[in-house]
């Protein structure tokens, strides 16, 4: 099986890049994001390749870094999301942006992917989320706060004020963040006034 190739460039298609490898060209279908990052034809690539067998192709899917492929593997073990859908979420974010939209609980991210609707955005949070956090770069806190809001637990005043700061127009993401590191100031215990006041002073700074 193969597993990464490092060769050169000799062409560019719709969604694939042809990669000369000793005089063999491979085809190799890649995310939109990684494909714009590649060098110009002559030049020399490497990818991480992941091979799906079928009974009636064989093709080959490639990847910048290896945690791309991972997920990529990942998404895929959701139920609905097939290769197509797994390559277009990993065109638009990065591994850990989809580990972060995972672990947030974040369906608008995940929703941007062309081919990812409702249903499929809900299917990955939810299959996922026990997966998501481990790979993660945002704080457990921001992760805990978003759950708290996503799972109706009985927390009314974060629940409030990430509900208060996405209606101004903040991502829930960045609306998490804020309110977890205000929790982390002013405690367990702050009112929904205070979580979002402090938590507007921590997204004007």
């Amino acid at each position: 099986m193969i597993g990464k190739l490092k060769g050169t460039v000799d062409s560019y298609g719709e969604d694939h890049v042809i990669l000369d490898v000793h005089g063999v060209g491979y085809q190799v279908h890649c995310p939109s994001r990684v494909l714009q990052a590649l060098p110009r034809a002559g030049e020399a690539a490497v990818l991480f390749i992941e091979t799906i067998v079928r009974e009636d192709m064989i093709r080959l899917y490639g990847f910048a870094v290896e945690a791309e492929r991972e997920w990529f593997r990942i998404l895929m073990t959701v139920q609905g999301v097939g290769a197509k859908v797994a390559l277009a979420i990993l065109g638009i974010l990065k591994a850990s942006e989809v580990a972060n939209a995972i672990a947030l609980g974040d369906k608008a991210t995940i929703s941007r992917a062309q081919g990812v609707g409702k249903r499929v955005a809900e299917r990955i949070l939810t299959e996922l989320k026990d997966k998501a956090p481990a790979l993660a770069t945002v704080d457990q806190a921001t992760i805990s706060v978003s759950q708290t809001v996503s799972d109706n637990v009985a927390a009314r005043p974060v629940a409030e004020a990430v509900s208060a700061l996405t209606n101004l127009g903040y991502a829930q993401a960045q609306a998490s963040a804020a309110v977890a590191k205000a929790m982390q100031s002013a405690g367990e215990d702050a009112s929904t006034e205070t979580l979002i006041r402090m938590g507007l002073k921590e997204l004007a700074g």
